[in-house]
């Protein structure tokens, strides 16, 4: 039988009674407090629409924002709608955020904007794609590719839309691989130590390993990400027959998906209202570490090999890459590295720095393929390599 667990009759009397009188501990971001790169009046906060509401309707509106709903979660190239895509996910991790975040009295707009925004530069074909890429630019340039890194980039530079310090920072420290049982705000608190951090972060992956959030709103979607994915990805294993939800250990936090989200999130709020961190008990720490353990070696691990990426996937991107890398060292205009990149981004009316052909070529290749979905890329591979020996195979709705 499920068990879920609930919040202690003592901590919610101390939450209705301090609602009551007005007195519910606040501990997060002030809207006063927030840090763009520019001051531009039409950003300023408004009694309607405040400041992190800004970078919310910015975030939505982003023209990658639509490319979720074709970006392989975990499972690639399996014809299923029940199975998720970062779509899915990103309205997930924002949904638990929220729900911890509104019991803490967090700034629940900040928290919002971080959750959506933070996978908007995930590449195709999940964390597989990730690896392949980051191996290709490194190789290449002897910088690294995060996804996390990469969302920074797509909301501060590809289209620089003077979001907030507060987000991008929350953004490029949701790092979901890495879970901590207790997460104190660091102490970045401007864009020169920022930008520092990222460039950090390209030059040393282990960087990436390290970072805090410097808000409690950050942390807080940290958290929510990996309480999102462990247990929803459970249910995606089983809709695409290949690990059954009942086949996994039992631990303190159950073993199902709403068990997870449910255990945790109580457990996060009985252990930080009011405090200036965000703590889970050690118990449902460990809890949570075995169960994201079991996912690697039954699930991820597998991923690629279950859908061929390997020998199809990695290949195809290779050959992508340095197409459109010599494309752009030719200056062919024709190629789609202009017409379906570099063009659409010239056309967003956001003011540059500098233009953005005078990119590095490595990267703007990068920002490419980090932008295509799953399906784009297979057809962008089809387009330019009509008779190659790469094909992928999809599963489809009435295969076995």
């Amino acid at each position: 039988m499920p068990h879920y667990e609930v919040l202690s009759q003592e901590l919610t009397r101390q939450i209705s009674e301090e609602k009551a009188n007005g007195n519910y501990a606040r501990v997060g971001f002030d809207d006063h407090k927030i840090i763009r790169r520019h001051t531009v009046s039409s950003d300023h906060a408004t009694i309607w629409r405040p400041a992190f509401v800004h970078d919310i309707d910015k975030i939505i509106h982003c023209p990658y924002y639509n490319r979720y709903s074709d970006k392989t979660q975990v499972f690639s190239l399996i014809r299923n709608d029940d199975i998720s895509r970062r779509s899915l996910h990103v309205q997930l991790v924002s949904r638990i955020a929220r729900t911890i975040g509104s019991a803490l009295n967090l700034n629940l707009d900040l928290i919002e904007a971080i959750a959506l925004g933070h996978d908007i530069g995930h590449p195709p074909f999940a964390h597989y794609g990730e690896t392949v890429l980051d191996e290709l630019y490194f190789s290449n340039t002897g910088r690294h590719f995060s996804h996390n890194i990469h969302s920074v980039r797509v909301l501060d530079e590809i289209f620089p839309m003077n979001i907030s310090l507060q987000v991008l920072d929350g953004i490029a420290c949701h790092n979901g691989e890495v879970v901590l049982d207790q997460c104190h705000a660091s102490t970045i608190t401007d864009f020169t130590d920022f930008d520092a951090m990222i460039e950090a972060s390209y030059i040393d992956k282990n960087h990436i390993q390290n970072l805090k959030p410097s808000t409690l709103e950050g942390a807080v979607v940290r958290i929510s990400d990996v309480i999102a994915y462990v247990g929803k990805d459970r249910q995606d294993a089983a809709r695409v027959n290949k690990i059954d939800e009942a086949d996994y250990d039992q631990t303190l936090i159950g073993s199902i998906n709403a068990e997870f989200i449910n255990n945790l999130v109580v457990n996060i709020i009985e252990n930080s209202y009011g405090k200036p961190y965000i703590r889970m008990d050690q118990e449902h720490f460990e809890a949570l570490k075995t169960a994201r353990d079991e996912n690697v070696s039954r699930i991820y691990i597998n991923a690629a090999s279950w859908s061929s990426l390997h020998t199809t996937v990695k290949p195809m991107m290779e050959e992508i890459y340095y197409r459109m890398l010599e494309d752009l060292r030719q200056n062919n205009t024709k190629s789609p590295i202009f017409c379906h990149h570099i063009d659409y981004v010239n056309k967003s009316h956001y003011t540059r720095k500098k233009p953005y052909l005078d990119s590095d070529p490595h990267q703007i290749v990068v920002d490419y393929i980090a932008s295509m979905t799953d399906d784009y890329m297979i057809e962008l591979h089809r387009h330019l390599f009509p008779d190659s020996c790469y094909k992928v195979n999809y599963v489809g709705y009435f295969d076995n």
